[in-house]
């Protein structure tokens, strides 16, 4: 899910200012498009690809198991890759910052005024039992959304006040408020539902069986928690428009499920997956030492990632009374060693996140220019002096695992807070003690966590880790109930109305919201706002910077770390592209099965 909100995120919306309202046949944030209305295809896919083939990969990324094929609310555990299943008005060109192209729609007209956005459909958008798609159908899906979609939908379509049909063909959204800049774009990239289908189907409830879509694929075969089987169909009625050319190569495409990474690497290397992401440093140094990868038969590939990074860490839920004194998150982050950890556990494949946007232009930076500081004394009154100073990084450890300079700061914090010694334990004024759970799903993340742990009961922290099933995991993160979780969020090129779910006020209560910390502060609200009303990429950037500075003064996560790459094992059955799409992987859009190679690794010892 936090993949299908940062992806509405990358598909912000509205033409600058200067641009004529009239019918287009794509929208960006600021008004630039690279492709013409003639464009034949996007620049990063092989328009001569052939179809045809069997992918078979991991379904686990950021969950084990599946319980639901409905993404699109709350209940449930959804399977990956449901987007296969439904269209949208328009479609992501993935090298560009955030521009859309028509795929339901033929063309879009934005209002002068900028409050209102009228699709024209294409005669020929059909869901998969041959129905027509409809305005009828865009006007029963934002409803239904807005009614009863996932809390992290509702917040990103709080703002679209109405749909009206103006004719079978034809819908036009009305916008309220100043925060419109995102609104026509997150429109174009939600789901096209059925209305004849959800009205015969409870939508609010979790299924396994294959809804109605009229997507690209279709789901031929499943086994709850274990596979997902997509089949491409023969009668998809867009494979031929300038979107699609070129894309969606693969017939058949196989998600299998785990219960942990290790089951999953030994699955790639016995030959039951053709293609793995590894997100273990570990691993990826130390276990691919196979005849295989020696003689050229499986390949091991790093893709560059110009996409910002975003922010993963421990994240502190600061709605627990023992949290709230920002000195005592600021120890628990000195208890992290960092240098330690990516020396003797990561090989130094990382670098130690420091902004909530990592690898970007939107990274706040010393000194403070002046842009910035005119925009935060605006709202001073609401900040930490500390804002005001150089932005916080974390400091550099000796790489001991134990730095006694920085767990001696993080003693004298907890003491400042208010945390008295009471034998080994710290405990409160009414003496309670300190402790500190770190609620956790996978087993993979305990040899990260250990060091962690032991360093905070040096301080008389009371810290372990608790393993749940993943289920109640994801449960227990949607209840907020937790002290310490790891996340990570993902922000587009041109954020805006998704940092709404991981920041804003409102939010920090919603059930399901990723406003995991409970962060509540009025600043962080009006700087998201400036960031959504920004006209121009510059400002765009100097909010961005500014939300940054104040985010991070706030220590209410321990950053983690990150690389600009992903990590993808192969066996060498595939055909790709000359241009990999800038801010995508590709893999599932543009690549295929090369039958060459195919029957080459078949035939190998």
């Amino acid at each position: 899910m936090i993949r299908l909100l940062a992806y509405f995120g990358l598909c912000l919306a509205l033409m600058a200012s200067n641009v004529a309202s009239k019918p287009r046949h794509g929208l960006s944030s600021f008004g630039e498009l690279k492709y013409p209305e003639n464009f034949k295809h996007f620049d990063y896919v092989n328009p001569n690809a052939p179809k045809g083939g069997y992918l078979t990969t991991m379904g686990t990324e950021g969950r084990t198991t599946f319980d639901n094929l409905n993404p699109y609310i709350l209940k449930g555990e959804p399977g990956q890759k449901l987007d296969l299943l439904f269209d949208t008005l328009m479609v992501r060109a993935f090298d560009e910052p955030d521009a859309m192209y028509g795929l339901v729609a033929e063309s879009a007209e934005l209002a002068d005024d900028k409050m209102s956005v009228t699709f024209k459909l294409r005669m020929q958008a059909k869901f998969s039992d041959g129905t027509a798609i409809t305005a009828s159908d865009l006007a029963f899906t934002f409803r239904l959304l807005k009614d009863k979609g996932h809390p992290r939908i509702r917040i990103s379509m709080r703002d679209i006040e109405s749909v009206k049909i103006i004719d079978p063909l034809t819908v036009r959204y009305r916008f309220k408020g100043k925060n419109i800049r995102d609104l026509p774009l997150i429109v174009a990239s939600l789901p096209i539902l059925s209305k004849a289908y959800y009205t015969k189907h409870d939508f609010s409830k979790t299924t396994l069986k294959p809804p109605l879509g009229s997507g690209p694929y279709k789901i031929s075969d499943l086994k709850q928690g274990q596979y997902i089987t997509y089949e491409l169909r023969a009668d998809y009625w867009a494979k031929a428009l300038p979107v699609n050319h070129g894309r969606y190569n693969f017939s058949v495409i196989k998600l299998l499920y785990f219960r942990d990474r290790t089951a999953e690497l030994e699955a790639l290397k016995a030959g039951a997956m053709d293609l793995r992401e590894e997100f273990t440093s570990k691993s990826w140094a130390t276990e691919y030492d196979i005849d295989a990868v020696k003689d050229g038969r499986m390949i091991m590939a790093t893709l560059p990632d110009d996409n910002a990074s975003g922010a993963q860490g421990f994240f502190i839920n600061i709605r627990r009374d023992k949290f709230k004194d920002i000195r005592t998150r600021m120890a628990l982050g000195l208890a992290f060693d960092f240098e330690w950890t990516n020396k003797n556990l990561f090989f130094n494949l990382y670098q130690r996140t420091t902004s909530f946007f990592e690898n970007s232009a939107m990274k706040a930076q010393t000194p403070m220019p002046k842009d910035e500081l005119t925009l935060l004394r605006e709202i001073a009154p609401d900040l930490r002096p500390s804002v005001f100073g150089d932005v916080f990084l974390p400091p550099i450890s000796n790489g001991s695992g134990q730095d006694r300079d920085m767990l001696h700061a993080a003693a004298q914090l907890l003491s400042e807070a208010g945390w008295k010694r009471k034998g080994r334990q710290l405990v409160s004024d009414k003496g309670k003690p300190l402790s500190v759970e770190f609620l956790i799903y996978s087993s993979g993340f305990e040899r990260i966590i250990a060091p962690f742990v032991r360093n905070l009961k040096l301080l008389g922290v009371d810290a372990n880790i608790r393993y749940v099933e993943a289920a109640q995991y994801q449960e227990r993160v949607k209840r907020f109930d937790f002290d310490i979780v790891t996340q990570r969020y993902t922000v587009s090129q041109t954020p805006g109305v998704e940092l709404r779910s991981f920041f804003n006020s409102q939010n920090a209560d919603v059930e399901g919201s990723f406003n995991l910390s409970g962060l509540k502060l009025k600043a962080v609200d009006q700087l998201i706002d400036t960031m959504t009303q920004a006209k121009t990429r510059k400002e765009l950037y100097v909010g961005a910077r500014a939300l940054d500075r104040v985010l991070r003064a706030e220590h209410f996560w321990v950053p983690h770390w990150y690389k600009a790459s992903h990590n993808i094992a192969h066996w060498d059955i595939f055909g790709q592209p000359v241009i990999k799409p800038k801010f995508d992987r590709g893999v599932f859009d543009t690549w295929w099965i090369d039958t060459v190679k195919a029957k080459a690794i078949q035939k190998a010892p």
